[in-house]
C-alpha cells in the first residue's frame, strides 16, 4: 500500500529555514528537494572560512558569509535555503530578521528525528564518528522547546515532519505569492479612488462598457482601494466590488479606508473620522435589510492583498504607491507603504502629512498605477500614474484601461465631501508639478527611457549643456522636444562618391527594414516649431502668458531674434492647421512639428560670410591672375611638360573652388521680413495627448501636405518624397536615380526613413530613424572644394561612422521620451530631463562633418 504524500506548501521567494537536530537528515532532504544553487550550508560555508567543515570555531565566520550570501540571493529575488541545525531561538531570529530586511516569508520545516536515528547517522560518517551523545541530546531538548514558538518568532508557516517515515513522504510544492498574478495579462480597467460614489462608478462601468459587472470582451476591473467613506453610498460601492471579485471579472486592492474599517468591523478601537462614521452610518442602515452584510465585508476586506504584479511583471497596482525594490514582496513594511505610502514627517500648512515623493525617483520597469492622494488630472510620472482625481471632492472618477495607457473619467454629481484642502497638483507627477532643479541635470545622469533603455550622460557633457541651455535657449517651457542628430549612410566606394542611395538601402535591408521613404532633403536649417490654437491653449498647457508658441534651433535656440517676426511664423502655422482642419481631426489645440527653415543663410549667414564666403573671395582673388601666368609661361614655352601639367592642376583647382561657391550659394538668397523665407514641415510629433511620432510617414506627410495646400501665405513648402522598396533592385534603381537627378540640379540630397516609423532589426533594437545621404556637389560645402580628387576621396573614406550612429539612435530614444512624456502630460522638469539629455549628447565628441 502506498502510502499519502505529505505536500509541504512553499513559496516561490522566500527564505526556507531547516530545523533539525545534526544527523536529522536536512542535507540529504535539501538536495532531495531543492535546486543546489538554492541551499545554502552552514557546514559549507565554514569549510570555506576554516578548509574544515567541522571546525566549530569558524561558526562565527561561516554564518557571515552564510547571510551574506542569502542576503545577496534575497535582494535579486531568489529562493533561498539555509541548511544548518538552527535549533536556538538567536540563529533563527537573525534569519527571521534578514526575511523582513529583505520583504520575503520566513519558512520552516522542522525535522524531527528519534536521538537513536541521528546518532546512528553520525556514526556512520567518517568526520563526525567521534561527535559526543550529548551534542544529539542537547539539539533535541532545544527543538522540543522551539517548534510550539515558531509561528510567534515570526516564521509565516511552519512544517513539522515527525519521523523518518514523514520526512521520506514529504513533497515540496512551489506556490505563487499571493500578490503574483504576473499569469493574467487583462485587459484591465483599473479605477482610481471612489470613496462611497456609487453611481459615479455605475456610470464609469457603463462607459468601459461593462454590463451588470461584466465586460463583454472579457476585460478585468481592477480597484485601487479607498472604495468607502466620505461618499454617499458606501454600502453600494462594496456590494459592486464585492460581487465583480466574487464572479472573477475584477481585483481589488486595499486601500488605507478598507483597512481602517477593517479594523472598525473587527471590534478594534479607531477613531470615526475622515468619513468613517458616514460609512458607519450607512451600515447600520443595511442592517436590517442585509443583516449578512456586515460580515461579508469584513472577509472581504480581511481578504485583500496590499499588491498585484500584473501581465508578466509589466503592470503593479497599489494603493499609494510602491517602490520597485518593493514589487512582489511580501512583508509588513510593504503592505505598510502600499497602503499609506511613505510621508517626510513634516506637515502642511492644513495640517496634513507630507507625502515623500517616491514617483520622482522611480525608474523601474513596471507601470506603478496606484491611488491616494487626490490630483485634478491623472498624469504619468516616471512610468507611474495616480488615479485618485478627488470624485467624491467633486472632481473625477478615473479608470486607465491597460495596455492601452488610455485614461477614462466621468464627473463627480456634486462635491460630497469638504476636502481639507484644496484639489490642486500635491502628488508627483501633477499638472504643474515642480519648477526645473539644477539636480535634475548636473553631473552624471542615466535616464530611463521606453524605447531604448537606459542612455547615461557623462558629467563633462552634462556641464556643457546646461551652459547652453542657461545662457541662450528659449523659455524651457516652450521646448519640449530636441531633435536628434542624424547619421548619414555608409561610404560610398563608388568612383567620385563618398556618399550614395545604394548603402543605405541595403542598411536598411539588412535591418529587416522592406519599405523606406526617401524624402527631400531641404536647403535650410533644422527647426522645431510648437505652435498653440490660442494663448489659452499655451497657458494650460505649457503655463505662458502670452506667447502662444515658439520657434527654436534644434540647440533649443531661438531661431530668430526678431520675435514679431517669429510671432509672425507661427501665425501662419496656425492659420495653415486651422484650415487644413487639423485642430479638429487631432483632436488638439497645439501640435509640434519637425521642420526645416530656408533659407540656409537666414540661419548661418555670419558663417556664411567668415568661411564659406571667404574661401570663394581667395579664390576668385588668386586663380585668375596665377592661371594668366601659368597659361603666358605655357605658351612661351617655358618648363616644358611640367609647366603644362602644373596648369592643368590649377585649372582644375579652379573650377573645384567655383563649384564650391556655386554649391554653397545654392542656400542663400535675400529675405526681407518673411518675404522669402520657407517652412518645409516633415513630421508632426506630438499633439495634445499623444506622441504621433510612430504615426507611418506616408500618413505623417499626407497632413502635411493639408497644411501647405491651405497656406495661402507662401511660407509652407511641401516635402517631396519616394518610396522605396529595399528587397526590389528596379525600386532601389529608382530611388537612386531620383537621387542622381534632384542632386544634379543642384539638390542637396535625401533623407531615408523607415516607412513605418519606430523600425527594429531582428534583435529587437531600434534601427536608425533616418539616413542622410548628401549630394555629389554639396559636400564639397561639408569637405572641401577639392575633396572628389581621387587621393582625397581615398582618405576620406577612412571615416568611422560608429560612434554618429550610436549617438544618432540614442537621441532618437530620448527625443521618443520627451514626446511620450510630453503627451501624458507630465511635469516640465521630467520633459525637459529627456530634452536635456539630447542637448547634452550632442557636446559628444565626433566628427562635425558626418
Amino acid at each position: 500500500m502506498t502510502m499519502e504524500r505529505i505536500r509541504l506548501a512553499v513559496t516561490d521567494l522566500s527564505l526556507v529555514v531547516l530545523v533539525g537536530a545534526t544527523g536529522s537528515g536536512k542535507s540529504t532532504f535539501a538536495r532531495r528537494h531543492f535546486a543546489p544553487t538554492e541551499v545554502l550550508s552552514s557546514d559549507f560555508c565554514r569549510g570555506l572560512v576554516a578548509d574544515d567543515e567541522n571546525d566549530q570555531s569558524a561558526s562565527g565566520d561561516a554564518f557571515d558569509v552564510l547571510h551574506y550570501i542569502a542576503g545577496k540571493r534575497l535582494a535579486a529575488g531568489r529562493r533561498t535555503v539555509v541548511d544548518a541545525t538552527n535549533v536556538q531561538s538567536d540563529s533563527r531570529k537573525q534569519l527571521i530578521e534578514l526575511a523582513k530586511r529583505h520583504d520575503v516569508l520566513p519558512l520552516a520545516i522542522v525535522l524531527d528525528v528519534p536521538e537513536e536515528v541521528c546518532a546512528e547517522r553520525n556514526a556512520a560518517r567518517a568526520d563526525r564518528a567521534g561527535l559526543p551523545r550529548r551534542v544529539i541530546q542537547r539539539h533535541q531538548r532545544e527543538l522540543r522547546r522551539s517548534v510550539k514558538h515558531l509561528e510567534r518568532e515570526g516564521f509565516r508557516k511552519v512544517h513539522v515532519l515527525r519521523g523518518v517515515a514523514e520526512i521520506d513522504r514529504a513533497e515540496i510544492v512551489t506556490e505563487r505569492r499571493y500578490n503574483d498574478l504576473r499569469h493574467l495579462s487583462g485587459p484591465f480597467d483599473i479605477v482610481g479612488d471612489i470613496h462611497g460614489c456609487a453611481s459615479e462608478l455605475e456610470t464609469l462601468l457603463g462607459k468601459l462598457g461593462y454590463v451588470d459587472g461584466a465586460h463583454p470582451e472579457g476585460r478585468t476591473a481592477v480597484f485601487v482601494g479607498d472604495l468607502v467613506d466620505r461618499g454617499p453610498d458606501s454600502p453600494g460601492v462594496l456590494r459592486r466590488v464585492m460581487s465583480m471579485v466574487a464572479n472573477g471579472t475584477a481585483l481589488c486592492v486595499p486601500g488605507n479606508h478598507e483597512n481602517k474599517l477593517g479594523r472598525y468591523l473587527r471590534g478594534r478601537g479607531v477613531q470615526h473620522t475622515h468619513g468613517l462614521a458616514e460609512t458607519i452610518a450607512q451600515l447600520q442602515a443595511e442592517d436590517a435589510r442585509d443583516p449578512d452584510f456586515r460580515a461579508r465585508v469584513r472577509e472581504f476586506v480581511d481578504g485583500l492583498v496590499s499588491h498585484y504584479v500584473l501581465d508578466g511583471g509589466k503592470l503593479v497596482v497599489c494603493h499609494a504607491g510602491l517602490p520597485e525594490k518593493y514589487h512582489g514582496r511580501t512583508s509588513g513594511r510593504v503592505r505598510s507603504h502600499a497602503l499609506y505610502g511613505d510621508t517626510t514627517g513634516e506637515t502642511d500648512e492644513f495640517g496634513l502629512p507630507v507625502r515623500y515623493p517616491w514617483a520622482e525617483d522611480y525608474r523601474g520597469r513596471a507601470a506603478v498605477v496606484y491611488g491616494h492622494t487626490p490630483v485634478p488630472t491623472a498624469t504619468w510620472l516616471n512610468n507611474t500614474i495616480c488615479l485618485d482625481t478627488g470624485a467624491v471632492f467633486g472632481g473625477r472618477l478615473t479608470a486607465l484601461r491597460w495596455p492601452e495607457r488610455e485614461l477614462v473619467d466621468v464627473p463627480a454629481e456634486r462635491v460630497w465631501y469638504e476636502p481639507a484642502k484644496p484639489l490642486r497638483t500635491d502628488a508627483p507627477g501633477g499638472h504643474d508639478g515642480r519648477p526645473l532643479d539644477l539636480g535634475d541635470v548636473h553631473g552624471r545622469r542615466v535616464v530611463e527611457t521606453r524605447h531604448a533603455g537606459r542612455v547615461t550622460v557623462r558629467e563633462e557633457n552634462a556641464a556643457a549643456a546646461l551652459e547652453v541651455m542657461s545662457r541662450f535657449a528659449a523659455d524651457p517651457r516652450l521646448v519640449p522636444y530636441l531633435p536628434p542628430t542624424m547619421a548619414p549612410t555608409a561610404t560610398s566606394r563608388r568612383e567620385g562618391y563618398l556618399e550614395h542611395p545604394e548603402e543605405a538601402f541595403a542598411q536598411y535591408r539588412a535591418d529587416g527594414v522592406g519599405r523606406v521613404v526617401c524624402e527631400e532633403k531641404h536647403m535650410g536649417s533644422r527647426a522645431v516649431v510648437l505652435v498653440c490654437k490660442d494663448a489659452d491653449a499655451a497657458r494650460a498647457r505649457f503655463g505662458v502668458d502670452g506667447p502662444t508658441g515658439a520657434l527654436y534651433t534644434r540647440t533649443g535656440r531661438p531661431f530668430l531674434d526678431d520675435a514679431a517676426l517669429t510671432d509672425e511664423v507661427l501665425a501662419r502655422v496656425r492659420a495653415a492647421v486651422g484650415a487644413a482642419g487639423l485642430w479638429r481631426d487631432l483632436a488638439t489645440d497645439w501640435l509640434l512639428l519637425d521642420a526645416e527653415l530656408m533659407p540656409w543663410s537666414l540661419k548661418a549667414g555670419g558663417l556664411l560670410r567668415t568661411q564659406y564666403a571667404a574661401v570663394g573671395a581667395a579664390a576668385r582673388a588668386v586663380f585668375p591672375g596665377a592661371l594668366a601666368a601659368l597659361e603666358a609661361a605655357a605658351a612661351r614655352g617655358v618648363g616644358g611638360v611640367g609647366i603644362q601639367d602644373l596648369l592643368d592642376k590649377q585649372r582644375q583647382r579652379a573650377a573645384d573652388a567655383s563649384s564650391f561657391t556655386d554649391a554653397y550659394r545654392r542656400y542663400c538668397w535675400p529675405t526681407d521680413g518673411l518675404d522669402g523665407v520657407h517652412l518645409a514641415p516633415f513630421q508632426i510629433l506630438a499633439a495634445r495627448g499623444r506622441s504621433l511620432a510612430a504615426l507611418p510617414h506616408d500618413e505623417q506627410l499626407a497632413l502635411l501636405d493639408r497644411m501647405v495646400e491651405h497656406d495661402g501665405t507662401g511660407l509652407l513648402r511641401t516635402t517631396r518624397r519616394l518610396y522605396v522598396d529595399t528587397g526590389d533592385e528596379e525600386s532601389v534603381r529608382a530611388g537612386v536615380d531620383w537621387w542622381l537627378e534632384m542632386t544634379g540640379r543642384g539638390g542637396e540630397g535625401m533623407v531615408v526613413k523607415p516607412a513605418g516609423a519606430l523600425a527594429r532589426d531582428g534583435r529587437g533594437r531600434l534601427v536608425q530613424p533616418g539616413i542622410k545621404c548628401r549630394g555629389r556637389e554639396y559636400l564639397r560645402i561639408v569637405y572641401g572644394p577639392e575633396y572628389t580628387r581621387p587621393e582625397n576621396l581615398a582618405r576620406l573614406r577612412d571615416r568611422s561612422l560608429g560612434h554618429k550612429r550610436s549617438l544618432a539612435v540614442r537621441e532618437y530614444a530620448l527625443g521618443l521620451e520627451a514626446l511620450d512624456r510630453l503627451a501624458d502630460g507630465e511635469p516640465l522638469w521630467r520633459v525637459h530631463e529627456a530634452v536635456f539629455a539630447v542637448l547634452a549628447l550632442e557636446s559628444e565628441p565626433v566628427d562635425p562633418r558626418l
